[in-house]
């Protein structure tokens, strides 16, 4: 039975009602080493019958310290759940506690950093922010553990951990070369995350295997409707190129439906492959091709950043870089045997 409206059922009411004492209730809510099974499904089910809901916020009033990160992300990258779903996980194996706050075009990446700090945030996660920090970043870093995920900006006191976006590009290139493919072109990320290191990757690789005079950039985001108009505007040249690097596996995905619809074939006209390995890149309808970040690794590392800070173990900015991988599906092949692309009619 509930109790009253008005009054908030206590961890005590439950420890009453289901006969055991308020520490075992603790450590069955908290989800904590002790109690067994059939006590655990005693305390729970008597505590959902009283409507028992516990006060986080008076919980966190009563610590010296919150152990709570915050984590500032956008909702417009492919990457980013991936990564909030791994930091949750790599912040409870240190016994910290999430705090997420979505960067959106009406709120600033400056209001997202007060409210955070505001719920008592000890540290802070950005993930998807634009080439360059805002500028109040390494003041914040002067108060609180900040760290990047996903690139360098290069503020003052800030950690990052990041795949080596310039060796992945470089992945990609080598693997399409390797199946025959000269004419490689690149759909741009722009001044989203990794972007520029993943183009400076691409004209690396090609002049490495010969092919300065075949690099072609076109301007995207990572976006699937970047990834179309891409599509759009490569396959309608004379000369279209045989594979394509995307940004990111979204924009894959927008250049190979628009190709398919256009009477292309996905490998053997065009070979496409994408950067991120999210979902949908191993989806049985995309079968993408694709660069490899380790989100679990990233996460880890970056609570591990976080704490190595709080604890006083490191008062130096560090930079942990990933070695990518990848990932090898069915979106690439040997380039049509007539050379350029031509349309299957």
């Amino acid at each position: 039975m509930r109790e009253p409206a008005g009054r908030r059922t206590t961890m005590a009411d439950v420890a009453a009602a289901a006969g055991v004492s308020r520490q075992t209730v603790s450590l069955v809510l908290g989800d904590k080493p002790g109690p067994n099974a059939g006590t655990r499904d005693h305390v729970l089910r008597i505590a959902e019958d009283l409507g028992y809901h516990a006060d986080l916020a008076a919980q966190l009033l009563r610590r010296a310290r919150s152990r709570q990160l915050g984590v500032l992300f956008t909702l417009g990258h492919a990457l980013d759940p991936h990564v909030v779903e791994a930091l949750y996980t790599a912040a409870a194996r240190l016994d910290y506690g999430v705090v997420l706050s979505a960067i959106l075009p009406s709120r600033t990446v400056r209001r997202t950093v007060d409210e955070l700090l505001g719920l008592r945030c000890e540290a802070l996660v950005l993930i998807g922010l634009a080439v360059e920090a805002p500028a109040h970043l390494a003041k914040v870093a002067e108060r609180v553990p900040v760290v990047e995920i996903g690139q360098r900006t290069g503020a003052d006191g800030i950690d990052s951990v990041r795949t080596d976006d310039d060796a992945g590009a470089r992945l990609a290139v080598d693997h399409l070369a390797g199946l025959g493919h000269r004419d490689i072109a690149h759909v741009d990320g722009g001044t989203l995350p990794g972007a520029a290191a993943r183009r400076d990757g691409y004209r690396a690789a090609m002049r490495a295997h010969g092919l300065a005079a075949h690099v072609r950039v076109l301007p995207g985001d990572y976006t699937e409707e970047s990834g179309a108009v891409a599509a759009r505007r490569l396959l309608a040249d004379p000369r279209p190129p045989t594979a394509v690097l995307a940004g990111n596996d979204l924009c894959a995905a927008g250049f190979v439906g628009t190709a398919l619809r256009g009477g292309f074939r996905v490998p053997r006209d065009l070979s496409v492959v994408g950067y991120d390995d999210s979902r949908v890149a191993g989806l049985p309808y995309v079968d993408l091709t694709t660069v490899r970040q380790d989100t679990a690794t990233m996460a880890d590392l970056a609570v591990e950043a976080c704490a190595e800070r709080l604890d006083g173990q490191r008062t130096t900015p560090s930079d942990r870089l990933l070695t990518p991988e990848l990932a090898v599906r069915g979106s690439t092949a040997a380039p049509p045997a007539a050379g350029p692309l031509a349309s299957s009619g």
